[in-house]
């Protein structure tokens, strides 16, 4: 019977700050436009991290299916199901529950924005459910996962970036408006730039297990290349969203917050040992969770 620490383990706490970064940085810019649900916020930051640890559990299923983590050269935490201390069926029954979980409160969701937005919106919100949900899973999971194929960044980039942010800010408004799309494509590039990360690191253990990518893809010097692409490219972003709307110098202060990732990219250019970019995963999710909490308070000075 697996116990409390290896189920804590397959479901990866470290990688929930990055979840909910999206749903903050959208709940914090609703707020400041003065259309905001309490109940809204709790639920999309709900949702998000379920279907976070959904992912996380079929990632850990998937990487076992597909033989990624048993070549001995992989840098991360141990994967419990490849390591025996979670049998591939109690794995399954886990994904079951949290698919259960994130369709029960998706549907809360979707029924408390319902009263304000007509059908058709009402059916958008259910595929883009769906769709989250498919792509939680099938990233490592089951039959021909995307992740295998060079895919991840974008799915990473649509479903933490747009969809979360742009989502997120919708289900307050009830309208689409052009105001969230920049933090939306910023976040977005900063979870491309944590998965970057990752598979930087992995690179020589995903490739001798056929998991194809888009840094394998790269190659590691066009993987940096990309990474500074992103590092940068997130950061504009903001600056551009700050630009355009802040009235008042307070609002820029979050941006103090942009040298984190700075300092990150520096150091994986300097780095020569893929293996030791491990930290780099948590310094940059975290710098992401940071980034948004500063910037959702800092629009609302």
């Amino acid at each position: 019977m697996a116990s409390l620490k290896h189920w804590i383990s397959a479901l990866r706490p470290r990688t929930l700050f990055l979840a909910v970064a999206s749903t903050i940085c959208a709940n914090g810019m609703a707020y400041s436009s003065g259309h905001f649900s309490i109940n809204i916020c709790v639920l999309t930051i709900l949702t998000a991290t379920l279907l976070q640890l959904l992912s996380n559990l079929a990632n850990d299923l998937g990487d076992f299916q597909h033989g990624t983590d048993i070549t001995g050269q992989r840098v991360g935490p141990t994967r419990t199901v490849q390591s025996g201390a979670i049998t591939p069926h109690q794995m399954k029954v886990a994904i079951g529950i949290a698919i259960l979980a994130s369709m029960l409160v998706g549907t809360a969701l979707i029924y408390e924005a319902s009263q304000f937005i007509n059908i058709i919106y009402i059916i958008l919100l259910l595929l883009l459910g769906i769709a989250s949900i498919w792509a939680a899973i099938k990233y490592t999971a089951g039959k021909n996962p995307y992740g295998y194929k060079g895919f991840g960044d974008i799915f990473s980039f649509v479903f933490f970036g747009p969809v979360a942010v742009v989502g997120t800010y919708f289900l307050h408004l009830h309208q689409m408006t052009f105001q969230p799309w920049l933090p939306a494509i910023g976040l977005g590039m900063f979870t491309a730039a944590v998965l970057n990360v990752n598979n930087m690191r992995d690179m020589e253990n995903d490739r001798n297990s056929g998991k194809m990518t888009l840094a394998i893809h790269l190659g590691l010097k066009g993987a940096k290349l990309y990474h500074t692409f992103l590092s940068l490219g997130g950061i504009l972003c903001f600056i551009a969203y700050s630009i355009i709307y802040s009235t008042n110098c307070y609002q820029y202060l979050y941006m103090v917050f942009f040298i984190p990732f700075l300092i990150i990219l520096r150091n994986i250019y300097k780095n020569t040992d893929n293996r030791l970019l491990d930290p780099y995963l948590k310094f940059t999710s975290l710098s992401a969770f940071i980034l948004s909490v500063a910037f959702a308070v800092c629009i609302n000075l």
